[in-house]
């Protein structure tokens, strides 16, 4: 009998090049599939609820995939993580339904940025967390935050190098918090484009920097032209934080403090 799988997965992106799968190997995808088949020795492709960039980290990944092969979940979660490098853990395993589907059952993502806000660079952050020196008007940054809630289309914040078919995406928070010199941006969408939680938040330091108005938000969002909006930031303090599946009670991958 065919069973299908959903795994929780929290990774270090920084030694890797992205999630999804290349003919180089040196991805999170393929070192996954590769940890399956050393533990079942057969191939299983994998899906995942979202294909985070280089360097980009998660708390909370979902994947799933199909197999004949009936194990306790305990096995296969302390058998993969054998045969995973330290930058990758299996957090749990849980049996689904044939209907479910890690990328398309999913209806809401959050995602987590850090940025360390310090007058010199900390090196254990390195990797870990954006950093910018100069002092941030934290104010001013929420109050910008707030208005990306709601339905958008977010063109501006999006790759030159996006597939989605449309730019609408529905936001429904971004919270700017901050906990010592950590400045901590919570996003949450139905869905999110390509880079687009590093431009917004590129762009939100813009204001933070008094680079830019308040207003400079509202601006680049209505005028849907990436080419007018901030560079988009560094990778370094970007974590996929949670994946909402309403239709399916799956385990909680455990929360780091920031990820909130």
């Amino acid at each position: 009998m065919t069973l299908r799988l959903a795994l929780g997965i929290s990774y270090d992106g920084r030694p890797w090049q992205g999630w999804q799968t290349q003919p180089h190997g040196l991805t999170l995808q393929d070192c996954l599939e590769s940890s399956i088949e050393s533990f079942t020795a057969c191939h299983h492709p994998t899906t995942c609820a979202g294909r985070t960039d280089t360097g980009v980290h998660a708390t909370a990944q979902v994947v799933h995939f199909d197999t004949d092969i009936d194990r306790p979940m305990e096995s296969w979660v302390r058998g993969l993580n054998s045969k995973l490098p330290d930058s990758i853990s299996v957090q749990w395993g849980q049996v689904v339904p044939d209907s479910f589907h890690a990328r398309f059952s999913a209806r809401a993502r959050s995602y987590t940025y850090l940025v360390l806000n310090s007058r010199v660079r900390q090196p254990l952050w390195a990797g870990r967390a954006g950093w910018v020196f100069r002092s941030l008007d934290f104010e001013a940054m929420k109050l910008a935050a707030s208005s990306l809630i709601g339905e958008h289309d977010f063109s501006s914040f999006r790759s030159s190098q996006c597939q989605a078919k449309s730019p609408v995406r529905t936001m429904t928070r971004l919270d700017v918090t901050k906990s010592g010199d950590l400045i901590i941006f919570h996003l949450q969408a139905n869905a999110f484009l390509h880079h687009m939680v590093r431009n917004i938040v590129g762009a939100l330091l813009q204001i933070g920097q008094g680079r830019q108005p308040v207003d400079y938000i509202v601006h680049t969002l209505n005028a849907r032209d990436r080419t007018l909006a901030a560079p988009t930031f560094a990778p370094d303090g970007l974590y996929l934080t949670d994946v909402h599946y309403p239709d399916i009670t799956l385990p909680k991958s455990r929360k780091l403090p920031f990820a909130s």
